[in-house]
């Protein structure tokens, strides 16, 4: 179905992208899964080349577009090339973060962060779930405990994070802290962990199920000192901070979700039409045709969607209702596509090295982080007064 989402500039930029990951990230794709990392320089290197920082202003570094399509381009090259985990270095820092760091800070923080953020020399993480904590944010434990260190007024933070995306190559961290233990929703606050910082310290690389070349990390904090001036916004504000840039995040997560499933589909009609079974091409039995029309019909209604969403998160006007929607529909699309497309690759589907094996285990945490499936119903039908 055509598209009429990008503009001229927009395929320039794809071009361009695409010739990056071809050339830096395609070839060392095996190598970084079995480290459990994308390697720092990368984000520098994409930095140097434009493909961070796109959204933030030209006077701290950034591409000063205000174009989240630009960021919809870098989502659909690396599903594209079948990278997995290892481009969501790249959108967490751009997608999840930036924003954070471009709305909410005052002049001093923006200069202090931005140029370094922007060019993929401070790498940065969000830090909101705990080991006890999941989507229930209002829960958050890890306190922050205002103090006076050599004249200067600061927080003490005690506390631990876990399933945070970057947490061994950030630099930045924001973390949501309990500011007042009295206060459920009112009592959390916003602070940025910078690295260095006595008592921050990384637990391990978690060894998930997919995704192996995204950095996933417990975090720790042991009486970290964070100075009032890494506070973003006003003490108390955190968890409306939160919600202000959740639907981002999780439009994000539907982009990304919807190219995935974009991805397969392509893998896998390029396997049954040169896969033989009983002298002819899988790709000509019913069974096979039938499933893989449901799921191309599937993709072109969920790609509307987002495309519509997309725009409407341009104008400002995107809900926090209709980022839940795009969120667990196309997550959940993800998650049947990927396990379709690898039965139709039969035993060959099953063999890790193969790309549908990696983009089936890749897929299933997408209706799990940015808030489960579950919660994104719950917001849903909360919205239609049940």
């Amino acid at each position: 179905m055509r598209r009429d989402l990008f503009e001229p500039e927009h395929e320039a930029f794809r071009a361009s992208f695409r010739a990056f990951l071809e050339a830096e990230f395609v070839p060392h794709l095996a190598a970084w899964a079995a480290a459990g990392l994308v390697p720092r320089e990368m984000f520098a290197k994409a930095g140097d080349l434009g493909f961070t920082g796109m959204q933030t202003p030209e006077e701290y570094g950034g591409g000063g577009a205000g174009d989240f399509r630009f960021n919809v381009v870098i989502s659909e090259e690396i599903a594209a090339a079948h990278l997995g985990g290892a481009g969501t270095g790249l959108g967490a820092h751009n997608d999840l973060v930036l924003p954070y760091l471009e709305d909410l800070t005052d002049t001093e923080q923006k200069r202090r962060w931005l140029p370094g953020a922007a060019t993929g020399r401070l790498i940065a993480a969000v830090a909101m779930t705990e080991p006890g904590t999941g989507s229930d944010l209002s829960a958050i434990a890890t306190s922050a405990v205002p103090t006076r260190v050599d004249g200067r007024d600061g927080y003490l933070v005690n506390g631990q994070k876990t399933f945070i995306s970057n947490g061994i190559n950030a630099d930045l961290v924001v973390t949501v802290v309990r500011t007042d233990p009295a206060d459920r929703h009112r009592g959390l606050s916003l602070l940025v962990v910078e690295r260095g910082m006595s008592g921050f310290e990384r637990g391990r690389n978690l060894d998930k199920l997919g995704q192996h070349a995204q950095d996933t990390a417990e975090l720790f904090f042991d009486d970290v000192f964070v100075p009032v001036a890494n506070r973003l916004g006003a003490e108390g504000e955190g968890f409306a901070l939160l919600q202000r840039n959740l639907p981002q995040e999780r439009l994000a997560i539907a982009v990304h979700a919807t190219s995935c499933t974009r991805a397969v589909l392509d893998l896998t009609l390029e396997y049954v039409c040169g896969r033989k079974a009983f002298g002819k091409p899988i790709g000509s039995f019913q069974a096979t045709r039938f499933a893989l029309a449901e799921l191309a019909t599937e993709l072109d209604l969920a790609q509307c969607f987002v495309d519509t969403c997309v725009l409407a998160h341009n104008a400002g006007r995107l809900s926090a209702v209709d980022a839940a929607k795009a969120k667990w529909w196309c997550t959940e699309l993800q998650g049947r596509a990927a396990d379709r497309c690898l039965q139709l690759h039969g035993g060959y589907g099953y063999m890790a090295e193969q790309p549908i094996a990696r983009a089936y285990a890749d897929a299933r945490v997408t209706r799990i982080y940015g808030g489960t499936t579950e919660i994104m119903k719950e917001i849903v039908g909360r919205s239609l007064g049940l």
